[in-house]
């Protein structure tokens, strides 16, 4: 304990010595923990996490028997190398102090580790039921994989043996342009390497693969710990790519084979699931070929037999040819007679119906139609002539008016016709009234800037006040008098001087007849 703090227990009963107050005995007590636990490492489970909008992080650390409050500053929060949470069991390394507001001790964590194998395992096992959850490892929701992809993607390490592995594996199989994201794939780094891999490829930053892989040699469970992080899990699962998992080897599982689209044992393993194999894509074309050739073989046979078969059952042309022969050297025969006697049918029955016709008669049966003819012929004069003068009565006024429309129909026409004219017309004299408007507003402009009061001090005159008044005369000032001096840029006052005296008016000169002066 501190000087002060013995010589304060030690002073007797009743002693004058002053007492302490509680700002005074906190800060002692904080000095003495912070100088003898300044560095402390201390082991237990996390029961509460709380992380303050300010960015820091307060936690409590506990074991069966008491626990100890804790807290992470905001710039160390972001540098630790395992990330706080419920019920992980943790080493952490800090300085114990108080937080005199509350008469409370805690400890500053400045680093933190996992306490052994179980409590990562129990940590990745409550973020996979949380991930499984929220539906991430649904089979429904993966993407299937391209089968035979132009471009892929590899991100993994760019020295280590599993790209060339892959490269190999693909080169042999399906040869196609492969493009290799370089990331650090162990550590605290790896992660966020990760994401801004996926979300390069999927962004177009580089030409966007048909597939990703996600690759890494085996290892350790710490060594694969980076491929459990949580962010890393849902940025493969948001991929909008599909993406194979090939970490470690065939018992090695990480948190991303749970969300990948695809899980390959091993990095071989996923640039075969990737990529077909050329060499039976080469056999089974030509198999599909041969049985190709084999069907279209067997269906020219098959067609060949049904038109043999069906050509016996036809007939021969030549018999087709002799009897339709036949038939018609008899029609043709009866033809010849038939219209022999239909000739002399016909002859018969003129001669029997001229010889009932009489010249007589046929004389009396045409007067006898010429006069019904002329008789209708006046009767339909004479229609005719009342229904013409009832048209023209009933038309002439008719006459009137539409004789009225068309000569109002051709003026309008002939006004329509000067429309483009006085169109063309007003433009101009628009254009002309604007012209001479334009030069009037510049000569009144220009009389505006000749006739301005200010113009003077433009030329180094001076405008000369007393009291706000101006001064035109110079018997007006007298000896004493506080001028003020307005020029261009700015006023300054003045006093009149005392020796000086007014000059004697001179007799005005006769002045010129006025004269018109140049507006410009």
């Amino acid at each position: 304990m501190p000087n002060d703090l013995l010589s304060a227990a030690d002073s007797p009963a009743g002693s004058n010595a002053p007492a302490y107050s509680v700002s005074e005995l906190a800060g002692a007590l904080k000095r003495t923990l912070e100088q003898t636990y300044d560095h402390v490492r201390l082991r237990g489970e996390i029961s509460k996490v709380t992380r303050h909008a300010s960015g820091h992080i307060y936690l409590t650390l506990k074991d069966d028997k008491a626990n100890i409050d804790g807290v992470i500053w905001k710039g160390q929060a972001s540098r630790l190398q395992t990330q706080p949470d419920y019920g992980l069991e943790v080493i952490v390394t800090g300085r114990i102090t108080t937080f005199p507001a509350s008469s409370k001790y805690q400890i500053v964590i400045e680093q933190m580790e996992v306490a052994g194998v179980g409590a990562l395992l129990a940590q990745l096992e409550r973020l996979k039921q949380k991930l499984n959850a929220e539906g991430l490892f649904r089979p429904e929701r993966k993407k299937p994989l391209p089968y035979a992809p132009r471009t892929i993607g590899v991100i993994t390490s760019p020295t280590g043996a599993v790209i060339r592995d892959i490269l190999h594996r693909i080169r042999d199989r399906w040869p196609c342009r492969v493009i290799v994201w370089p990331v650090v794939v162990q550590g605290d780094a790896a992660p966020p390497q990760i994401i801004n891999a996926l979300r390069g490829f999927e962004s177009g930053a580089v030409p966007r693969p048909d597939v990703i892989i996600v690759a890494r040699g085996g290892g350790s469970v710490e060594d694969l710990w980076p491929f459990n992080d949580e962010a890393l899990a849902r940025a493969v699962f948001a991929c909008s790519i599909p993406v194979i998992s090939a970490v470690g080897h065939e018992t090695d599982t990480t948190l991303i084979d749970h969300v990948s689209d695809r899980r390959a044992p091993t990095p071989t393993g996923a640039a075969e699931l990737a990529t077909p194999v050329i060499g039976e894509l080469r056999a089974l074309a030509a198999d599909l070929e041969r049985r190709r050739q084999a069907c279209m073989s067997r269906g020219l046979e098959t067609r060949r037999e049904k038109l043999a078969l069906l050509a016996r059952a036809l007939p021969r042309p030549t018999d087709l040819i002799d009897s339709a022969q036949q038939r018609l050297d008899f029609v043709a025969q009866r033809l010849t007679g038939s219209l022999s006697q239909n000739l002399n049918l016909h002859h018969n029955a003129f001669t029997k119906a001229s010889a009932r016709l009489s010249p007589l008669l046929l004389t009396r049966q045409v007067e006898h139609s010429r006069q019904r003819l002329d008789h209708a012929g006046q009767r339909l004069g004479g229609a005719l002539k009342s229904h013409v003068d009832r048209a023209t009565s009933r038309f002439a006024p008719l006459e009137g008016r539409l004789d009225g429309a068309l000569t109002r129909r051709l003026a309008i026409a002939q006004q329509h016709a000067r429309l483009p004219d006085l169109e063309r017309r007003m433009g101009d004299a628009m254009q002309r009234l604007l012209s001479r408007q334009s030069e009037r507003l510049q000569r009144l402009d220009q009389l505006r800037v000749s006739l301005s009061p200010t113009r003077p001090l433009d030329l180094g005159f001076a405008l000369v006040e007393r009291e706000g008044h101006v001064v035109t005369q110079a018997a007006a000032v007298s000896a004493g008098d506080v001028l003020t001096l307005t020029f261009k840029d700015g006023k300054t006052t003045v006093i009149a001087g005392e020796g000086s005296a007014p000059p004697k008016p001179q007799p005005k000169k006769p002045s010129p007849p006025p004269q018109q002066g140049s507006l410009f």
